[in-house]
């Protein structure tokens, strides 16, 4: 009996010994790093807290080798310089509206298209599927990896000038757009003066007047406190936002293969996390928005077919320059979806 003791206390040394050695082999593989996350969105937003879990599982899954150090609220730059910096290495990690990244790849510029999207549920089919994953694939050469495409919602118009419950109301308005030039002629052709500027001077645009209005997902004016400087805010729905995570391909190509499946296991894992987290905050923040003072608005369907007809313009522009065949692949992903 004692016998049989003592085998069974040897063998479980023996097993424990082996996943030590295991465990500890794994993570030779594993270089001690420091890996900088930037992002626009203030602390507290979906976007940050998708951030957040992201470092929080790599650090889990690393020993705590690999610690991702967050940014938060455009403290390292504007998207623009966020995207050279990936890709000069000097940041690691960013994400981001992925039409922003039509600078590198034009075909992104088909995500930034008006009332795309009828839901993010259709979008994470069309992005997860091989329309969006080919698009990734794409960066490759741009000194971009992709790890994934999160949620930041449908965007509103906001404004201190007056209430919008005519599409004909957004004339004359100067509103801040993202550094795209398709949000410079969607506004454009809705009448109002297209203002393009980074996020992080947004804020201060707002407080002294230098613009009128913005447009972004209610969770952002709401983390942001833009309706400190912002009196109206009108349920437009006129673009849905994926969001492209993104990792410095020089980091990238520096790491083990224990490394990359950390940091892609961690990026799924976040994903699933950011998306309920973001989708779940965007009827929250707008009653908040709505006890912080501000008059909302929602446009009838013949006044949002009216924003439709005054965009269609901008989609065949932009349809053109994208590739028809390009435009015909989303459309038919995005019929999939809705089947």
């Amino acid at each position: 009996m004692k016998r049989d003791s003592l085998r069974k206390l040897a063998m479980l040394a023996t097993i424990a010994a082996a996943a030590a050695f295991a465990t500890g082999s794994a993570f030779a593989q594993i270089k001690e790093r420091t890996l900088k996350f930037a992002f626009q969105n203030q602390t507290g937003h979906p976007q940050a807290q998708g951030a957040q879990k992201f470092a929080d599982i790599v650090a889990a899954k690393s020993g705590g080798k690999i610690m991702v150090k967050l940014f938060a609220g455009g403290s390292l730059g504007g998207d623009l310089q966020t995207v050279s910096a990936l890709q000069g290495g000097t940041v690691e990690i960013t994400v981001l509206n992925a039409g922003i990244l039509s600078a590198q790849v034009k075909e992104f510029a088909a995500y930034d298209f008006p009332f795309l999207f009828n839901s993010g549920k259709e979008a994470d089919a069309v992005t997860d599927g091989p329309f969006g994953q080919k698009l990734m694939a794409r960066l490759e050469e741009k000194g971009l990896h992709g790890l994934g495409y999160w949620d930041l919602g449908f965007r509103n118009l906001t404004n201190s000038k007056r209430p919008i419950v005519k599409a004909d109301d957004i004339a004359g308005l100067k509103v801040r757009v993202i550094q795209s030039p398709i949000y410079i002629d969607l506004f454009s052709a809705l009448g109002a003066n297209a203002t393009p500027l980074p996020f992080p001077e947004l804020y201060p645009a707002l407080d002294q007047k230098a613009v009128d209005g913005q447009e972004n997902p209610n969770t952002t004016i709401l983390s942001s406190k833009f309706a400190e400087v912002q009196k109206y805010i009108t349920q437009t729905r006129h673009i849905y936002n994926p969001q492209a995570l993104l990792v410095s391909k020089k980091t990238w190509d520096g790491m083990s293969a224990e490394e990359k499946k950390i940091i892609s296991d961690a990026a799924a894992e976040a994903t699933v996390f950011q998306r309920q987290a973001s989708r779940g905050a965007a009827d929250s923040a707008l009653d908040a928005l709505r006890k912080a003072g501000m008059t909302v608005s929602e446009l009838p369907p013949e006044e949002m077919a009216k924003l439709r007809a005054k965009v269609k313009p901008v989609i065949d522009k932009y349809s053109a320059s994208v590739g028809e065949a390009t435009v015909k692949e989303l459309m038919a992903e995005i019929e999939k979806a809705r089947k």
